[in-house]
């Protein structure tokens, strides 16, 4: 038995392969982190090292002290983790005052949490809040058709939302409070992250301009179903444009609504319709 054995870990592995299949992790590209259930933490324990030093973030999490993070590295390939989990990814513990972190696993090649781990703890932290504890996921990919659409769509959760729900029917029962949008920032940076989390507390995905998006879920299969189902919408999308003819056929407005009450969507963002 080792680490890699626990099964929240070859969970959080299928997931990174997975976006790796999808083409949403070129290069080092994208990130992902997972806070751990007080059951995997005293799973894994066993397996933790807490003689490494305590490294500042330039960030206050509060709520997420003491909490553990499976996190990717800074500079890691998604297609890799499959093969050699243990250079790739690392957990993390965050200290009582929610202010630095530490590396309790992995990284054995010496690497460090992912460039946007900043980005990732504040969302954590909003969405612990927001969600009572239940949501534990935050996903960055680079999905190729949703990037697409910050090229030719105006830069609102309004614009983007109204256009995904209306590309399939499903849409407004897995997004029902729609999709935030982030006009380009400077990747990794405060200004960004601080952003996002903003809109975090409003939508569990976030799209950044020229660049990806932002998802947060309560498991695996959510996180990344969330991702997917966005993506494939904005695929539909684009697909439909790239015909040359104007969309004669949508979901309407009286239709969303329908969904929305025959699905009970209680989270359904109403003021983004028309």
């Amino acid at each position: 038995m080792s680490m890699l054995d626990a099964e929240v870990v070859q969970e959080y592995i299928r997931m990174c392969d997975d976006g790796w299949l999808q083409g949403w992790h070129e290069r080092n590209a994208g990130n992902l982190t997972y806070r751990l259930t007080e059951a995997e933490v005293e799973e894994c324990e066993i397996y933790f090292d807490y003689t490494d030093d305590w490294v500042e973030m330039d960030i206050s999490v509060e709520n997420l002290a003491e909490e553990f993070f499976i996190t990717t590295g800074a500079g890691k390939y998604f297609r890799n983790i499959a093969l050699d989990a243990e250079d790739c990814l690392g957990v993390v513990e965050i200290n009582e005052d929610g202010d630095a972190y530490r590396v309790v696993w992995g990284f054995s090649g010496g690497a460090v949490p992912t460039s946007e781990f900043p980005s990732h703890m504040l969302n954590h932290s909003i969405k612990k809040e927001a969600t009572d504890g239940l949501n534990r996921i935050i996903y960055h990919a680079h999905p190729e058709a949703i990037v697409s659409l910050t090229s030719i769509l105006p830069l609102t959760a309004k614009a983007f939302s109204s256009a995904l729900w209306r590309t399939i029917t499903e849409c407004p029962i897995v997004f029902p409070a729609g999709v935030g949008v982030v006009e380009w920032m400077m990747p990794g940076a405060g200004e960004i992250a601080v952003k996002t989390s903003e809109l975090m507390e409003t939508f569990d995905a976030v799209v950044w301009a020229a660049h990806g998006m932002f998802v947060s879920g309560a498991t695996f299969d959510l996180a990344f179903g969330l991702m997917h189902t966005i993506e494939k919408s904005a695929r539909i999308y684009l697909n439909t444009i790239s015909a040359g003819k104007r969309s004669l056929r949508t979901i309407t407005d009286t239709q969303l609504r329908d969904i929305a009450e025959t699905f009970d969507l209680v989270d359904f963002n109403y003021s983004l319709l028309d």
